[in-house]
């Protein structure tokens, strides 16, 4: 297994359906239960581990993903009001190094938990044409609803997964 994708990179179907988006929200749903039941009870010491050398540590991992599922929902959201808008990347390793990263994981957890309730009512009320609606990340490439919907639920399992790797070393 190659830890920097453990459970593999995303793959998006050539037609993504609603019910490959209503399953993707499923996981979504369920993501904070999951990710608070692997980190509540961590101390310092586990909160620091990492899953390979050079690693963000598990306490920058949950911040990372409340980040990142900020990010990614606001462009889930500018996808559907705009025309095909370009959207700023962020740099992640400056944002894991901010001083915020450094606050008990539970803030982000509770962000997520807003977050992803929003995603969540969003997408069960997608169309099938919404899904074809895009945006362009800055110095990329254009992305689907339908990708984007992918995205956010592969990558918290991704780092979820980074996580487990880091608490059973």
């Amino acid at each position: 297994m190659d830890v920097r994708f453990p459970i593999g990179k995303l793959e998006v179907p050539n037609k993504v359906t609603l019910e490959n988006v209503h399953e993707w929200l499923e996981e979504i749903e369920n993501y904070t239960i999951r990710l608070r039941e692997t980190v509540d009870t961590l101390n310092d010491e586990e909160l620091n581990r990492t899953y390979r050398d050079g690693s963000w540590t598990v306490r920058q991992l949950v911040h990372h993903i409340a980040d990142s599922q900020l990010n990614m929902y606001q462009r889930l959201k500018l996808a559907l009001t705009d025309e095909n808008p370009t959207v700023p990347a962020f740099d992640q390793d400056k944002w894991a190094l901010e001083p915020d990263t450094r606050l008990p994981v539970e803030s982000s957890i509770k962000l997520l938990e807003g977050i992803n309730e929003r995603i969540v009512s969003l997408g069960y009320s997608l169309t099938k044409e919404q899904l074809d609606r895009a945006f362009t990340l800055q110095k990329s490439d254009e992305i689907t609803v339908a990708t984007k919907v992918a995205k956010l639920a592969w990558h918290e399992e991704h780092h979820l997964s980074h996580i487990k790797i880091a608490l059973s070393e």
